[in-house]
């Protein structure tokens, strides 16, 4: 992906009516393609895992995205999955070794709030790993995620970004709400003050770690209602590309076109 964070300067924005409409007819479409990859409309297969990676910086919306895609779907058929540090047990492996009993087996759909990329952002920025090892991590990376999608799994990564005035409205937003507080911590405070090294490590993650088969989307998030609308239709446009990618042919949509 061939994209400078540090240029970014113009955050699309959706009206509220197009807004709602086109999140609907998304999740409409995101529910009938679970459905069809699960399995279990009349006539159809277990096709391939489903795997959305969700990574940014902290008050990007992703949870937000997060549950307006969960709510299209039954909660059988997906499985969220928040990644928070390492355990002592979990740092004595392998960096990936974690994720394993996490991913989706045929058929089946997870997302990870946070992910495996917290190697090369969270551990780089903060200085836990060095640079020999930061360009390893990015090749392991890249090979687990092939591997991943050979098995088949279909990968879809986003990157959620706001601006730096953004986001600190939405800190102090949550400072000052009695029912948001508990969202924002120290690490939020300690992270935001490095915010030039997490979009230098990004940059470098993001142009490395994209692929056909396990792309990158960056969201421009300083709108919450444009971010997840793209985020639902992105993530219905790669399952349809992964689908077709292994031969098999898309479900055709079922009238819930927004333009409709």
């Amino acid at each position: 992906m061939h994209i400078d964070l540090r240029t970014i300067d113009e955050y699309p924005s959706l009206g509220e009516e197009v807004a709602e409409l086109r999140l609907e007819a998304a999740q409409h479409r995101l529910a009938h393609l679970r459905l069809f990859t699960a399995g279990v409309l009349p006539d159809t297969k277990v096709g391939p895992g489903i795997t959305v990676v969700f990574e940014g910086f902290d008050a990007a919306g992703k949870g937000g995205a997060i549950r307006r895609l969960a709510n299209a779907l039954d909660p059988r058929h997906v499985a969220v999955v928040p990644i928070g540090p390492p355990t002592p047990e979990e740092m004595a492996h392998h960096f990936l070794w974690r994720f394993q009993s996490h991913l989706p087996a045929r058929g089946a759909m997870t997302v990870f709030d946070r992910s495996w990329y917290g190697r090369v952002l969270v551990e780089r920025v903060d200085g836990l790993i060095d640079d020999a090892a930061v360009q390893r991590s990015l090749r392991e990376i890249t090979e687990f995620e092939t591997a991943l999608a050979e098995s088949p799994t279909i990968i879809v990564k986003f990157w959620m970004h706001i601006s730096d005035e953004e986001q600190l409205h939405r800190f102090e937003e949550r400072r000052d709400s009695p029912l948001k507080q508990w969202k924002l911590t120290e690490a939020d405070w300690h992270n935001r003050k490095k915010r030039g090294q997490y979009i230098d490590a990004a940059n470098e993650m993001l142009a490395q770690t994209d692929s056909e088969t396990a792309p990158w989307h960056v969201v421009l998030a300083n709108s919450k209602r444009y971010a997840r609308v793209q985020v639902l239709e992105l993530l219905n446009h790669e399952i349809e590309a992964g689908l077709i990618r292994r031969g098999i042919t898309p479900p055709p949509s079922r009238g819930q076109d927004y333009l409709a």
